[in-house]
């Protein structure tokens, strides 16, 4: 968004780091009247070592800060915008994504490895497998979670058992565990040399280590993951002032940090402050979170009792149920870089728009298993309902349906469990900006889709949180003080008869999508995974050999 140059005298502004899957950004908000003025995104690179692996580098995180941050002041400088009237920083980032680092020599000692990955599902089998009933909800009433790949106390303990720099740390107390927030704040307020190693209580509650309840670290669920507290962070509120920022360049020296996770910075930027109030999130996967104030509620449909907020030292935990989708942007991603059918994100939503239907081709993208409802890791993506006439902008219209389908079966456990139905959605995300998903999405939701003006909600519940904490205290969070948000409305276009079709064909095919991995690979000796571990094709390929040891019998029992 410009800025013109009579902006100079505009009191105080707040900044916000936003870290995530894909990229970072860092946003400089007017705290008067919530303007954005200016800021700068840098694209994060993902590496795939292996099937399900998903990590990202440390080092380049924390280099796209700080490139994103100076590009920001450069462009506000230019508009005669006097950044020392910064007065503090809010930090959201990617939630989950897990990463171990030296305190001594400052350096990580292995790749962040990011919410997405798949390689702790044979761990995740077996820890279910010892829980009375093979449970995966057996630590739900202490954590509002399932035992799943998707969270950090599974990852930091496969970096213990699997990496050897990562043990020795912790044998000799240099080990720091922290999710992406912890490793920038500790960064960014001195490192080694002093950095502020803490979180708060939205990240915390993402570990599977952290009680709910209590909001503190859970001694016997560290004992269940054998997880020594001690290189835990301390958990914060999501509103106070964890530490100053220590930068090289004069201009970042004082200004104070604090963070809240990425979905939670969303639900306080779109305002959600009342009980029942709720948004849902398009990025990397797609989040929808529902406001049930000072007390947590325990999820029947497969969805997750998580905190939402903690806004000041003092102040009650606000708690939200979630659902979560591991794939939505990602999706988009897939079939640029995977398949090349499109070149850019954008042309996605032309090349859809060309054909307006999928021609009954349904597209279920469980890359990394299915998350909520279903939390089933062993299912694997599937395209279906193809015919000699299905073509590349059908599957890329059901790639963006899938999107909605996903967001429909959260949404209905969601009513399920409060019992009380939304009446419409309130979104945001980089994918409100393809107007055609947004329509989709109000067609098979049947609701009107509620879409801010200004987009980056994410990053402004960060700022806000930061700007109200105690000893900044620029940014009023009090409901006459917030700005009015300028919407537009997706209104749903279609009859509810033919959105209860197509949702029950895509249910057909999330069924084809189930049991397609087995949870335990075969090792062949080597270290790899064996064929067999799909099985599907363990069996193809067994009956197969069968079949050409009894035609090689025949013959040779009935020669010519």
């Amino acid at each position: 968004m410009a800025a013109s140059s009579s902006r100079v005298m505009l009191g105080p502004l707040v900044a916000a780091i936003d870290q995530g899957t894909s990229s970072t950004r860092f946003l400089v908000f007017n705290a008067k009247t919530a303007e954005l003025l200016s800021h700068h995104q840098v694209e994060i690179n993902q590496s795939f070592p292996k099937e399900g692996w998903v990590e990202e580098d440390p080092k380049e995180i924390l280099q796209s800060v700080y490139e994103c941050m100076e590009r920001t002041c450069e462009k506000l400088t230019q508009l005669n915008v006097d950044i020392s009237n910064i007065k503090a920083i809010g930090v959201t980032n990617q939630r989950e994504t897990t990463l171990v680092w030296d305190k001594e020599t400052g350096e990580a000692l292995y790749n962040a490895i990011v919410w997405l990955d798949l390689r702790t599902q044979s761990t995740v089998e077996r820890l279910i497998n010892k829980t009375p009933g093979r449970n995966k909800n057996h630590l739900k009433h202490k954590t509002g979670l399932p035992i799943s790949t998707y969270f950090s106390a599974v990852k930091l303990r496969w970096l213990m058992d699997n990496v050897d720099e990562v043990a020795e740390a912790v044998l000799t107390h240099r080990a720091m565990f922290g999710t992406v927030d912890s490793w920038l704040i500790w960064c960014l307020t001195g490192g080694k040399s002093g950095g502020v190693h803490c979180t708060d209580v939205t990240n915390a509650s993402r570990t599977m280590l952290f009680n709910i309840h209590t909001l503190d670290w859970d001694p016997e669920l560290c004992k269940y993951f054998d997880i020594p507290m001690e290189i835990l962070p301390k958990v914060r509120s999501s509103s106070e002032i964890y530490g100053l920022m220590v930068r090289s360049i004069q201009k970042w020296f004082g200004l104070c940090l604090q963070c809240l996770g990425d979905q939670s910075a969303a639900l306080v930027g779109q305002m959600c402050f009342q009980e029942g109030q709720a948004k849902n999130t398009y990025g990397t996967g797609c989040f929808l979170l529902r406001n049930t104030g000072a007390k947590p509620v325990m999820s029947e449909h497969g969805l997750l009792t998580t905190v939402a907020y903690k806004l000041g030292r003092d102040k009650p935990a606000c708690y939200a149920l979630e659902g979560s989708v591991a794939i939505a942007g990602a999706v988009v991603r897939w079939l640029k870089d995977n398949l090349g059918i499109i070149q850019t994100s954008t042309e996605l939503e032309k090349l859809a728009a060309s054909v307006g239907t999928s021609y009954g081709c349904y597209f279920v993208p469980a890359f990394s298993g299915l998350y909520a409802p279903y939390w089933e890791p062993s299912a694997r993506g599937i395209i279906c309902g193809l015919t000699q006439f299905t073509n590349k902008s059908h599957l890329a219209f059901a790639a963006l349906e899938a999107v909605c389908f996903q967001t429909r079966e959260i949404l209905d456990a969601m009513n399920q469990d409060s019992g009380i139905p939304l009446t419409q959605l309130q979104v945001d995300g980089g994918m409100t900006s393809n107007r055609l998903l947004m329509q989709l999405q109000a067609d098979i939701l049947c609701i009107p889709v509620v879409k801010p003006s200004m987009p980056e909600t994410t990053a402004l519940g960060a700022a806000m949180a930061a700007g109200a904490a105690e000893g900044v205290s620029v940014w009023s969070l009090r409901p006459e003080d917030l700005s009015e948000v300028t919407s537009e409305k997706f209104e749903p276009q279609i009859n509810p008869e033919e959105s209860e079709f197509r949702y029950a064909r895509w249910k057909k095919a999330v069924q084809r999508a189930m049991n397609w991995e087995t949870t335990e690979p075969i090792s062949n000796g080597n270290g790899e995974t064996s064929i067999f571990s799909s099985v599907p094709l363990g069996f193809y390929i067994l009956g197969s050999m069968l079949m050409l040891i009894g035609a090689k019998y025949i013959a040779g029992q009935c020669p010519l």
